[in-house]
């Protein structure tokens, strides 16, 4: 198991690490990845900039420069997630685990805040968190703005016990850069769940007696926002094969 951010990007930029970042390195911030044409590259800041829960903007970089920059950690978004999804005129066409040969001189990349951040503070406060990626929903929440991007908001979830449910809002709340506090708790017919034991994306985990759902915004948002949005080009991560920086988060 790597030991710190820069051991394990290595390790991924060796190809000798392919496996999703989920559970791992608590306590370090976790991004999710878009790439985008430099023609599209205002809009979509400008769709972060609207909906700053689901798509917290940590950095992004310059035109055809695959390195970008947060709190000092700087990375090759080409080689140091585990995994990626590259997309043409709306479809996947391929999930490489090297971005490189699909770099553009005009691509432009964003790093987005990911829900994986809060695990370790959640831990940290007595709170129990699955070390495997939580499930994920399309909710019938919009996002907002008036840009090319535009869809329904994904939502992680995670099971809380109800007496710890103000300390869990409570811890992340203090973490936007996670997307911070709970978009929903309770009831998932509310955000147009109807069975919450098949999850769009990834496994159920169950729910015991004393347990709540608890929904936080998730960094899916923006790929289902791709798949409209018409563009040429697009890369994002793989699901839960995120990019994890230097910058400790603490709650």
């Amino acid at each position: 198991m790597p030991a710190t951010p820069a051991e394990l990007r290595q390790l991924i930029a060796d190809a000798r690490w392919t496996s999703a970042t989920a559970g791992m390195l608590d306590g370090h911030q976790q991004a999710n990845l878009v790439v985008v044409p430099s023609s599209a590259a205002a809009e979509f800041a400008e769709y972060c900039r609207a909906n700053t829960s689901v798509c917290p903007l940590l950095s992004s970089s310059a035109v055809g420069d695959p390195h970008l920059t947060y709190y000092g950690c700087t990375v090759d978004v080409r080689t140091m997630l585990p995994r990626y999804r590259v997309w043409q005129h709306d479809r996947i066409v391929d999930e490489p685990y090297d971005l490189t040969p699909w770099w553009r001189d005009d691509s432009v990349a964003f790093a987005l805040g990911c829900s994986h951040t809060l695990d370790g503070p959640l831990r940290r406060a007595g709170i129990p968190v699955a070390a495997s990626a939580p499930p994920v929903y399309v909710s019938n929440v919009g996002t907002r703005g008036s840009t090319r991007f535009d869809g329904p908001v994904a939502v992680s979830m995670r099971p809380v016990r109800a007496d710890v449910v103000d300390i869990a809002i409570d811890v992340t709340a203090a973490l936007p850069t996670g997307h911070g506090a709970p978009m929903h708790i309770g009831d998932p017919a509310a955000i147009g769940i109807t069975d919450l034991t098949t999850p769009d994306y990834g496994v159920f985990p169950g729910i015991e007696a004393d347990q709540v759902p608890v929904f936080w915004n998730c960094g899916v948002t923006p790929q289902l926002a791709l798949a409209a949005a018409g563009l040429e080009y697009a890369a994002t991560h793989y699901p839960g094969h995120m990019l994890v920086l230097d910058a400790v988060v603490t709650s």
